[in-house]
């Protein structure tokens, strides 16, 4: 089976991987329109796109997901023919104390582009479609020492975010099921790489080492996760949209376990050397701090499945990934610091005059 889109509906396309899959579809499908659709809030940066800016190819809408009117007529004017659906809040953190905006966007915001895309899809504009919904392993909870998530792994959700983003994992299975819509699923491990706002482990480290800032750390350190490449996610998406089944559900996973602290300690070690300070000086910014609730163990990703069906592995290993991502964070300080500052907020006002679409 092969789909091949013409028009693409990007949502949250402005954010960290919407915005690294939007670089990497187009590189690869010149050919394809894409719209992007982001209301813009903190985690949303113009920036991200700048090398798309006059690409006759592309195209920035600002607005909510939340919006059917606006999002039911984005989809007719583009002809759109298939929608990836990143939009989402996705801190869990901001999720613990604030849960309703979660819920509102994540589950809510996902409703309304499902409805909008059945009654498109129905309506024949287009001879094919696809759906293609942006989760995370998260949904399934937490794992002991030993197992991996696989995509039969029961739903167990454990903070609101992920909660929300199981619900609406639930929604898109319940559209394909009652009324046959072409939609995909996939669910991924952590990510990194570049644009990764700074609030995130990773980035928040590189940040923080820069300006010899304390380095915290929840509980013991201990917590292990499985980091995927942003620009292997972005692949593995592609490949999903193309050449999956509708109906279908992929894991897709850096298989790179790592316990939280190692990953600080690495990230220390490589910029003691990239700063010229001695071995050893930036783990003197580690900081535990108390532990957040419902923080899960461990996570771990079998994406099996997806190299067998559709031929997909990594092609970054983590020390390669790491160090690239350092090295891309300090040769981009600027946008580093527009985007702490909040400087970036003001781009849009200057460069698309402002205004929601």
């Amino acid at each position: 089976m092969s789909f091949n889109p013409t028009s693409l509906l990007v949502t949250g396309g402005a954010g960290f991987i919407g915005s690294n899959f939007i670089h990497s579809f187009m590189a690869n499908n010149p050919e394809c329109t894409v719209t992007n659709l982001d209301c813009l809030t903190y985690a949303g940066n113009l920036k991200n796109l700048t090398a798309l800016e006059g690409n006759r190819k592309y195209r920035f809408i600002r607005g909510d997901i939340g919006d059917a009117a606006l999002v039911a007529g984005l989809l007719a004017d583009q002809r759109i023919n298939a929608v990836v659906h990143f939009a989402a809040e996705s801190h869990v953190d901001r999720s613990i104390t604030g849960p309703e905006i979660f819920v509102r966007t994540n589950v809510l915001g996902t409703q309304i582009m499902l409805e909008e895309s059945r009654k498109h899809w129905q309506s024949a504009v287009v001879s094919d479609f696809r759906y293609l919904q942006i989760s995370t392993d998260e949904v399934y909870g937490s794992l002991g020492d030993t197992g991996y998530f696989t995509e039969e792994t029961p739903l167990a959700a454990n903070s609101p975010y992920s909660a929300s983003k199981a619900g609406a994992d639930l929604l898109v299975r319940a559209y394909h099921e009652t009324f046959g819509m072409p939609t995909l699923n996939t669910r991924c491990s952590n990510n990194y790489g570049p644009y990764h706002f700074p609030e995130k482990l990773i980035p928040l480290l590189i940040h923080n080492i820069i300006n010899k800032k304390p380095l915290p750390v929840y509980g013991d350190g201990l917590n292990v996760r499985d980091w995927l490449h942003v620009r292997d996610h972005a692949v593995a998406i592609e490949a999903v949209l193309k050449q999956a089944s509708p109906g279908s559900v992929y894991n897709i996973g850096g298989n790179n376990e790592w316990k939280n602290i190692n990953i600080v300690n690495l990230v220390c070690d490589l910029l003691d050397e990239r700063l010229g300070r001695a071995y050893g000086e930036n783990r003197t910014l580690i900081t535990f701090v108390k532990d957040r609730p419902g923080h899960d163990r461990r996570y771990a990703i079998d994406a099996s499945k997806l190299k067998h069906d559709l031929g997909w592995s990594p092609a970054y290993t983590f020390e390669q990934g790491i160090a690239e991502t350092i090295d891309w964070y300090l040769d981009n300080q600027e946008w580093v610091s527009e985007v702490t500052s909040g400087a970036y907020r003001d781009y849009y006002q200057s460069h698309y005059g402002g205004g929601a679409a």
